[in-house]
């Protein structure tokens, strides 16, 4: 009976007078629908709700009120569900429990078509299709990365990152046909396709493996992972990165914000384009006490690989609302569109259990994004040691991780009391400190995280995270291929060593393409 008391006040138990479950069959079968379509609950007759003061019923009402359950339970809730009746002795009577289970075949609706969900104690309408769409694909029976885009077709899809996916896929069967290497970078994509499939071009190729549906339309997936231009198909399928002054989200004023247009793109350039803002935002600090010892990102940048990949391919895609990504001087945070799938809780993927929400993006992804797919990424990250805490929030229907920047400041105090034991050794020291400056400042004009490029140039080196002709980038560009245009958007960036040319003893070769190089 306590155990009863306890779960009304926390709405996983409804409680219901006997005279008032006469009077109302509809209110009975709203809040059935509404525990069917959350985590279920159970419904109580004999005790009244939230108070938990007991209204015990007799014999013949346990009988009246165990039939008209099983009912409402069939005839009332759309579609119809099975419902666990018991009685619990109590003093002067019974009291009637009806157990309901969380529903296989959501949304439920009520004999009027209305969708109810709990809203802690009590209950709520939904109108929302995003959300009647997230319960659908919560309980398997809708799969948004499987959903048609409607009007996109291959063409809308970018071809280097087609190639670079093919190439990781079929790794192994392309290496028996001796495409590997320059002989890879070489060859077509139609090329690649036949290699892989005899006879098969691209189209053929995304057909077989179902990233072009049977009615001819690309999925969700393709788009996401190889789409030229993501959101003029999916607006909201992107992230938004503002670095603020301070650690409000009120505040007015920003350090770096990352423009809509440099994000646009597929989800390995979005990865790119966080991973950039990321390095360029937070410390580098010095680890050690020598000074010529090598920096080390203050948040674990393995980590942040973790937890970036995470909030794009695990996001809700039902959700009209972008992955949002703030760094506050205190911390940094990463919202991810829904609350956690398929019952998951904090602790399951502390502990590293998987339960993909996108689960044919999953798959797939894994063959552009550096993650395993095996489920250990959170605890992976969490092996760094680094002061981060995770918030389901059901209500926003988000998933927030934060990281706390503290440590850093442990790490700065410890380098003061280098820099005043150096003040201490005299002017040599100085002199070797200024050494390694100068030094220090040559590596950072070839680092990709020099703040002093312009917006279309960082996003041509993001941009470059696979393979890229001049007329691709020229045509990201929306400019003309003339020399000064290639001057000051591809050669500069090869000089300051951005990018870097894929066949760098032939720089005129027809061939040429230009890479993103890699730098933590």
């Amino acid at each position: 009976m306590n155990d009863i008391l306890k779960q009304i006040k926390t709405g996983e138990v409804s409680g219901m007078q006997f005279k008032e479950r006469i009077l109302d069959k509809y209110d009975i079968a709203c809040e059935l629908v509404a525990f069917s379509n959350s985590h279920g609950g159970k419904l109580v007759v004999g005790i009244k709700d939230k108070t938990g003061e007991t209204n015990a019923l007799s014999y013949s009402e346990v009988q009246e009120t165990t039939n008209l359950l099983s009912d409402i339970a069939s005839e009332n809730v759309v579609p119809s569900i099975l419902i666990k009746i018991d009685t619990v002795e109590v003093e002067d009577g019974n009291l009637v429990v009806a157990t309901v289970k969380e529903g296989l075949n959501k949304p439920y609706h009520d004999n009027k078509g209305i969708v109810w969900v709990k809203n802690g104690a009590d209950k709520r309408k939904v109108f929302d299709n995003a959300e009647l769409a997230e319960m659908m694909t919560d309980c398997g029976s809708f799969a948004p990365d499987e959903a048609g885009v409607r009007d996109a077709t291959v063409n809308d899809l970018d071809a280097t990152t087609i190639k670079q996916f093919l190439g990781n896929r079929f790794e192994r069967v392309l290496e028996k046909k001796g495409l590997t290497g320059d002989a890879f970078n070489e060859a077509s994509l139609d090329m690649i396709c036949s290699a892989i499939a005899k006879g098969h071009d691209c189209e053929k190729i995304l057909r077989n493996l179902r990233f072009i549906r049977p009615d001819g339309t690309l999925t969700v997936a393709a788009m996401l992972l190889f789409g030229k231009y993501t959101q003029r198909w999916m607006p909201m399928m992107t992230a938004k990165c503002i670095c603020f002054a301070g650690n409000s989200i009120g505040s007015k004023v920003f350090r770096d914000k990352v423009n809509d247009a440099d994000m646009e793109g597929n989800l390995l350039h979005q990865y790119d384009t966080i991973m950039d803002f990321f390095t360029r935002n937070l410390h580098n600090v010095q680890i050690g006490d020598e000074f010529n010892s090598m920096g080390k990102l203050e948040i674990p940048y393995t980590s942040l690989v973790e937890f970036t990949v995470n909030s794009l391919v695990h996001r809700s895609l039902n959700m009209k609302a972008p992955v949002r990504i703030f760094i506050f001087d205190n911390r940094v945070e990463i919202h991810s569109p829904g609350a956690l799938p398929n019952g998951l809780t904090i602790d399951d993927i502390k502990a590293g259990t998987s339960m993909p929400r996108n689960t044919f993006l999953f798959n797939n992804a894994i063959y552009l994004l550096p993650y395993t797919g095996v489920g250990s990424g959170i605890t992976r990250a969490l092996d760094e040691d680094i002061n981060v805490t995770f918030m389901n929030n059901d209500k926003a229907q988000e998933f927030v991780i934060t990281v706390w920047r503290g440590e850093s400041n442990q790490v700065e105090g410890k380098s003061n009391q280098v820099e005043e034991k150096s003040n201490q050794l005299g002017n040599q020291v100085e002199q070797k400190s200024n050494q390694v400056e100068g030094k220090s400042n040559q590596v950072q004009d070839s680092d990709t995280k020099k703040v002093s490029l312009s917006n279309k140039q960082r996003d041509i080196v993001n941009f470059c995270s696979v393979p890229r002709t001049t007329a691709e980038i020229m045509e990201r560009l929306g400019l003309s291929n003339q020399t000064k245009n290639r001057e000051r958007y591809i050669t500069s960036l090869v000089t300051a060593g951005y990018l870097q040319m894929t066949n760098p003893d032939n720089p005129t070769a027809s061939n040429q393409k230009y890479k993103k190089v890699n730098k933590r």
